[in-house]
């Protein structure tokens, strides 16, 4: 069978019975098992795919089968799915079974997606580059001694390598953008709030969303609008109306778009990434939109902003984990406060728990107005800012990454140098707007470079006609 490039390929293979969702399905698990040393799945539910394939089969055959029949999802390893384990990529849920579905997935399920397997990723969505795995680095499929990026670096190589049609990762600060930008696919970030975070194993709570793996700009358009919307199990959850984001993406108007000085100036930005930047707004300029030049002060402050408040986060938000109802207990306790202390000693890796001191350190009472309560009030800053941009110019264009996927143990030593990875794609992040990343060329090692274009809140539908139309101009 020949690998499939989009979900609309499917949908014809589906309609000229050259295929069925079985035959889909298990071309998919024979890529799986052809490319398991990439290590981008820790568990594939082949019997129940198959089982999945079947029932859906058999709708489409009484004419009752949903919007996303044939359609294989992989999902990172935080995202719960009912009789199936979960476990962050983290010791410390080892063995977790999941008692329920995250609202996110089961949406898909209902509009007959099937579920392939989970993804591998950082631990608890903590890393750049998916080193920080329980279950494992994963590879990049482009050149197998870089990172794929992260933390949903399992999720992108997945689609990247032809391993399912489309993945769910997360995104908190750039976890699904910048391994798109690595891996040379398609990353969506919503607008936080758009997607239900129930389900979702949370690392920090006012950052986290669920965003989308694809080939095409269309797979990921529909699956967000199957996606998204109010949940009454997420209180953050918006109650504003969805639109059918797949169909409309058709895009004339001449836009108006801003690039932010201050990232193209970057003395951390790669040459090439450079220059495929400024080549696309050249392109944009000569086609009629209109291309602006702004500056962005509050660039040196994203990512301690952000650093500070996720850690913060993170800090209340994996302190469940202390072997007491579920998941890892040390063998080696002898009492209660040593229990508490040799589970999370033991079960959390090295970045989660150098993340947990951060975030416990800068929420201490002494501490606390000095380093939380400032990182807020320049959150409302650098939010503000953005908005009021956005609220001049459709669009902003910006580089994902500041460069291509780099290798293994390049940055393992140096926390700070893999936090400079997240440097570009933060600012959406700490904002709540939504932002994309698309393929923009290669570089000279023919590793993939990612362009990021970012809207105002709850306006997917102009970005994703605009991401398709780029995705277009520069093809």
């Amino acid at each position: 069978m020949e690998k499939f490039s989009s979900f609309d390929e499917i949908k014809k293979s589906l309609e000229n019975r050259e295929a069925d969702c079985r035959a889909i399905v298990t071309h998919y698990l024979e890529n799986i098992t052809t490319k398991a040393h990439l290590n981008a799945f820790v568990e594939v539910y082949k019997q129940s795919a198959l089982e999945q394939a079947d029932l859906v089969d058999e709708k489409i055959t009484k004419g009752k089968a949903g919007k996303l029949a044939g359609m294989v999802i992989g999902i990172k390893d935080v995202l719960c799915y009912a009789g199936h384990e979960a476990n962050a990529s983290s010791n410390i849920l080892k063995g977790f079974q999941s008692q329920f579905t995250t609202t996110a997935v089961q949406r898909l399920i209902d509009e007959d997606a099937i579920i392939i397997g989970r993804l591998n990723c950082d631990e608890f969505g903590m890393g750049s580059s998916n080193e920080n795995s329980a279950h494992g680095k994963v590879l990049n499929a482009m050149d197998e001694t870089r990172v794929p990026g992260g933390s949903s670096g399992g999720s992108a190589v997945a689609v990247q390598a032809n391993l399912c049609t489309v993945s769910l990762g997360t995104d908190t600060g750039g976890s699904v953008r910048q391994p798109a930008a690595f891996t040379g696919v398609i990353g969506m970030k919503p607008t936080y709030s758009r997607v239900s975070r129930w389900g979702l194993i949370a690392y920090a709570s006012t950052f986290d969303t669920i965003g989308i793996f694809s080939k095409t700009v269309r797979d990921n358009a529909l699956v967000m609008e199957i996606m998204a919307g109010h949940d009454e199990f997420d209180s953050t959850s918006s109650r504003k109306p969805v639109l059918h984001y797949s169909e409309l993406l058709h895009f004339e108007k001449k836009a108006k778009v801003a690039y932010l000085k201050e990232t193209l100036e970057s003395p951390a930005l790669q040459q090439e990434i450079k220059e495929n930047t400024l080549a696309v707004l050249e392109k944009l300029q000569s086609e009629g939109h209109e291309v602006t030049e702004v500056q962005f002060p509050l660039l040196k402050y994203l990512l301690p902003t952000y650093y500070i408040l996720t850690t913060a986060e993170a800090s209340s938000n994996l302190s469940r984990f202390d072997g007491v109802k579920y998941g890892y207990r040390s063998p080696n306790a002898h009492n209660l406060e040593s229990m508490y202390k040799l589970t999370r000693s033991e079960g959390f890796g090295e970045e989660v728990k150098r993340r947990i001191m951060l975030g416990t350190f800068v929420l201490s009472a002494s501490y606390y107005d000095a380093y939380f309560t400032k990182a807020q009030q320049v959150r409302r800053l650098i939010k503000d800012f953005t908005e009021n941009l956005l609220n001049e110019f459709d669009y902003i264009i910006m580089p994902t990454t500041p460069s291509t996927a780099f290798k293994f143990g390049e940055h393992s030593g140096d926390p700070v140098a893999m936090y400079l990875e997240d440097l570009f794609t933060v600012q959406a992040s700490v904002s709540g707007v939504p932002a994309i990343s698309i393929p923009n060329g290669k570089d000279k090692s023919g590793m993939p470079i990612g362009l990021q274009v970012i809207s105002n809140s709850f306006k997917e539908a102009e970005l994703y006609a605009f991401s398709n139309y780029l995705t277009e101009l520069t093809s």
